[in-house]
């Protein structure tokens, strides 16, 4: 009784600590996007809107990929990596994200905005979070608790009544339905990302960003678009770098903790930071609207950090390579002593494990829960 006691108190710290490290990544990922928004519409209207998306998908890739190169040269010779590289079989999976998140979102979205009126356009885009919500759970078997779909949509609510504005209301039905498939695509983006989130954050982000940034900025080139002068490029591409780049390392490591759903549902807070920061980057200010969106997704992101789902599940036996570190009731395999120290990534077995710890709906715990 008292070892298990003792492991379950170990297990709740566990949970607890993953559950806030995910929470961190995910509003930094959204602090760090919505930040980068308002200071991309000093572009308009000089500036096309291809070159613009190229440029922000190319400097955050680019800029990833120098990261990258420097923690290699900086790792010691023979040193176990601390991520998982991207394998062979992942290949289908990546490109999946890429022509889902990198081309045929934004193309769809670009498509639907020049058709749509701004008022429509924005209050669409918001389908992002709750179809991703939608796909994890009813297609990717994560789960969420009558507690946590009202969490959920406090903050979905608060996001579209922030995007809500007065204005004309007219909108052509093609330009509806491509936003709308452009929200589907990032939504199939984000939970194929989540399937993905055991291998190199670092890795997966660079690829989406410089596959994404190469097409954007040919099919500009090939339709002969607007591209802004050198020092508008160099600024474009450090603002990539920032919020489609290093968000998207934050918004991968949340995936990986929390699980698609509630990761879209941190990532919705993302507008709400826009509105924050056009006060002093626009000059703009706030309404009434703005705070009681602003009251109603801190509650929902209240609710969130309190959930406490626990029961008794069963772990299939499994083999697959990703970070891990010991103790954790999940990684008991063994090593030699002082073979591995801290956080460290290798192929290990899962056996059958059968126990009772409050946890989420990351890669380890997929299993069936009953009817609401």
């Amino acid at each position: 009784m008292e070892r298990g006691t003792v492991c379950s108190r170990k297990n709740k710290k566990v949970f607890q600590s993953q559950k806030s490290l995910g929470a961190c990544y995910g509003l930094a990922s959204a602090i760090l996007f919505g930040l980068t928004t308002p200071c991309i519409k000093w572009f308009w209207p000089e500036v096309d809107l291809l070159p613009v998306a190229g440029l922000l998908y190319g400097g955050a890739g680019i800029g990833l990929g120098f990261f990258e190169l420097i923690f290699k040269v900086m790792r010691p010779e023979g040193a176990i990596p601390s991520e998982t590289p991207i394998q062979p079989a992942d290949r289908v999976l990546l490109v999946g994200i890429i022509l889902t998140g990198g081309l045929l979102g934004p193309l769809l979205m670009l498509y639907g905005l020049q058709r749509t009126s701004a008022l429509v356009g924005s209050l669409l885009l918001n389908l992002e979070a709750p179809l991703t919500v939608l796909l994890a759970v009813t297609l990717f078997r994560e789960h969420l608790g009558i507690r946590e779909i009202g969490a959920t949509m406090c903050i979905f609510g608060g996001a579209g009544l922030l995007s809500y504005g007065p204005g004309v209301i007219s909108a052509h039905g093609v330009g509806i339905i491509s936003i709308i498939g452009a929200c589907a695509c990032w939504a199939i983006d984000n939970n194929l990302t989540q399937r993905l989130s055991l291998r190199n954050p670092l890795a997966v982000a660079r690829v989406k960003g410089l596959s994404a940034g190469g097409f954007a900025l040919g099919l500009a080139w090939l339709l002969n678009q607007n591209f802004p002068d050198a020092a508008a490029i160099g600024l474009l591409m450090g603002l990539g770098f920032v919020g489609y780049g290093v968000s998207v390392v934050l918004d991968i490591y949340a995936l990986r903790l929390l699980g698609a759903a509630r990761e879209a549902a941190f990532f919705a807070t993302a507008p709400f930071i826009g509105a924050v920061a056009v006060v002093p980057l626009l000059g703009e200010h706030w309404t009434p609207k703005d705070y009681g969106a602003a009251a109603i997704m801190a509650l929902g992101v209240g609710f969130l950090l309190q959930e406490h789902h626990r029961h008794m599940h069963t772990h299939p036996e499994m083999a697959h390579d990703h970070i891990h570190t010991h103790p954790d009731p999940h990684h008991e395999h063994e090593h030699e002593e002082d073979e591995f120290v801290g956080s460290h990534a290798h192929w290990h077995r899962h056996l059958p494990l059968h126990h009772d710890h409050a946890h989420v709906s990351d890669l380890h715990h997929r299993h069936e829960h009953k009817p609401y």
